[in-house]
């Protein structure tokens, strides 16, 4: 297969079919006009194609502010084909095309992108995840089972000894993993430089004593020469997991780090949430991984289930396990990990665990930790108890008479119901 296919639920106020033809000729050789160049020839070789319409339904008013009026507004699903010869396997040109012009289009009253399938070329010709999986746990000395992770909060608001002294605490709970807030990454008042200093003394003190080696995902979030400059100054500390704002930096940001890094990349998806958030306009997070993965993320950001954003239980579903499939049907898989976060505590691993069917995933909880009544150390070995009753299909209150860390975690967080249309367990 040489063409890109991608696939749009559209509504339109001159219909659906006729809003095809127009956002297929707007991203490939058409505009409002046929052009004198445009020959049939040229049509033939690189116009995009109409591949499949379906109607799903119409309304009275439109979804979203349009400037082109109708007497209704139809809806359905479109799915066009590019040539891979437009624009080869480009990153940045291949978004262009898939997520340009076409959003402003006064013909589409509402346009989200929910599909994308590409050729073998594009896992052929980018990197992809460097570690995946088999690398982080690698990094980690070779650590069994999910990695039970958790962040640095305040988010702001503490110089590089404060956050120093809470990493000592959190390594000290035996935690795996521990990442930067998003927020934090080289303010006046925790600048990266000295951060990095102050916080790998204490895990390589840590890994030097106990043997084990937690993963720092530091925050290096910058201009691209700066973010090759703080991977120079990880490397020196012996770091093992840079994170990055995806969508701050951008594709070809992304790339560049990855064409730099020597450790795993940690992909948080800030901002996700003006792409995601409505249904009448945006990307789905299935397409957008594929596109972070190819540019080299290890890791990505798929929310909880039962968070405390908007997204529903069953689009957590469909992110967590789009991670782990291959971007293209031949090439390298390049499977990344998923990262749960936001509102998790011991009830929802089980869920979490059995969408994927197995234990590659971070799961990472702040207040599920930190908040056992039991101290921060219990909170850890509570998160592993409720992980290991998950994976030998034990529910996690019979689990818990069992395992004291456990049961004053079940006693002290409110139980939290996983809303799931498919058949996964919740126990």
């Amino acid at each position: 297969m040489n063409r890109i296919t991608a696939t749009y639920d559209i509504e339109s106020p001159v219909g659906v079919a006729r809003a095809a033809e127009v956002l297929a000729g707007e991203q490939s050789t058409g505009t409002f006009t046929r052009l004198a160049a445009e020959t049939d020839e040229l049509r033939a070789r690189s116009a995009a194609r109409i591949e499949r319409i379906e109607i799903t339904g119409s309304r009275a008013t439109p979804s979203l502010p349009s400037r082109k009026a109708g007497n209704s507004y139809e809806s359905g699903l479109v799915t066009v084909s590019w040539s891979l010869d437009n624009f080869g396997t480009s990153l940045p040109t291949l978004m262009s095309t898939l997520a340009g012009n076409l959003f402003e289009l006064a013909e589409l009253s509402a346009i989200r992108l929910v599909d994308m399938n590409l050729p073998s070329a594009f896992a052929m010709e980018h990197p992809g995840p460097q570690f995946g999986a088999t690398g982080t746990r690698n990094f980690m000395g070779g650590h069994q089972g999910p990695i039970i992770g958790t962040i640095i909060k305040p988010s702001v608001g503490m110089n590089p000894s404060e956050t120093a002294g809470l990493v000592q605490t959190l390594v000290e709970a035996g935690i795996d993993f521990i990442k930067d807030d998003e927020l934090q990454a080289n303010g006046p008042h925790c600048p990266f430089d000295e951060r990095v200093k102050e916080v790998s003394r204490v895990l390589n003190a840590h890994t030097n004593k106990t043997g084990k080696r937690v993963m720092y995902a530091f925050n290096l979030t910058d201009e691209i020469d700066q973010m090759w400059h703080n991977l120079e100054l990880l490397e020196a500390h012996g770091g093992t997991c840079a994170m990055v704002c995806i969508n701050s930096v951008g594709l070809t940001g992304l790339r560049a780090l990855r064409n730099r890094s020597q450790m795993t990349i940690h992909g948080h998806r800030a901002g996700w949430g003006i792409y995601s958030r409505s249904s009448n306009i945006g990307i789905s997070f299935p397409v957008m991984q594929k596109l972070w993965r190819l540019a080299g993320a290890d890791h990505l950001h798929v929310n909880g289930l039962a968070n405390k954003f908007t997204e529903t239980d069953d689009v957590i579903a469909q992110s967590a396990t789009s991670v782990q499939k291959p971007i293209t049907e031949g090439g390298p898989a390049h499977l990344a990990m998923p990262v749960y976060s936001s509102g998790q505590t011991v009830w929802q691993i089980d869920p979490a665990r059995a969408l994927l069917g197995n234990d590659d995933f971070i799961y990472c909880a702040g207040g599920g930790i930190l908040s056992h009544p039991n101290g921060a150390a219990a909170g850890v070995i509570a998160l592993r108890q409720a992980a290991d009753a998950a994976r030998n299909g034990i529910s996690i209150r019979d689990y818990a008479k069992e395992h004291s860390e456990l049961q004053a975690a079940v006693d002290t967080f409110p139980e939290t119901r996983v809303a799931l249309n498919s058949s996964v367990p919740n126990r």
